[in-house]
């Protein structure tokens, strides 16, 4: 195997790149200015030992917390639980919801081997029980799984007092990601949210 596939192969192994565009990647690295490819490749070199899971939240942060959570502006008595870091980037872009983040690190998927405990629901829960948390929003992905993950929640959370539980509203295609809903489906998902 050559340099050239070995690198396609890398690259193909990305969400959504194929072969082709792993190929069309290489091709442009290889055409590249030197010192661009060097600096890529030093970034991501160290992306790994500078980017850490925040430890109150789990969203990716370079700080020892997060800066949503160390923010004493928003309002920390409304937890948003996502499905994966990259969740709370597309929900922040909206400039919709102003309280913090949970993320979960995937969803129940029996099929998978994936259940309640390797998720980080027992964090959640911990958080809830240290804090003066009001209301929690689950905004798990229209999948079979992200609902199956939103129902057991929200069967968690319902023996909580004083916790009103609400679930995104309808908006949001079903079997799509947040990561590619549009700003206004949203938005409007937001401040549409029911209570179970």
């Amino acid at each position: 195997m050559t340099a050239i596939d070995e690198l396609t192969e890398s690259f193909s192994r990305l969400p959504g790149i194929g072969r082709k565009s792993a190929g069309r990647l290489v091709n442009y690295i290889l055409k590249a200015d030197a010192s661009w490819v060097n600096r890529f490749a030093r970034q991501l070199e160290s992306l790994q030992q500078k980017i850490h899971a925040c430890p109150v939240c789990g969203s990716w942060t370079e700080a020892e917390r997060c800066s949503i959570c160390s923010d004493i502006l928003r309002d920390h008595s409304v937890i948003c639980v996502v499905e994966q870091p990259q969740d709370v980037n597309t929900i922040e872009s909206v400039h919709e919801f102003t309280g913090v983040f949970h993320v979960l690190g995937g969803v129940i998927a029996p099929l998978d081997g994936i259940g309640p405990d390797q998720l980080r629901i027992a964090q959640l829960i911990e958080r809830i029980s240290e804090g003066d948390v009001r209301e929690i929003i689950i905004a798990t992905n229209p999948t079979v799984e992200g609902d199956t993950t939103a129902l057991y929640l929200q069967r968690l959370l319902s023996q909580k007092e004083n916790i009103k539980v609400t679930r995104l509203a309808s908006g949001l295609p079903v079997g799509g990601d947040l990561e590619y809903a549009d700003k206004l489906t949203l938005a409007r998902s937001f401040r549409g949210r029911t209570q179970f």
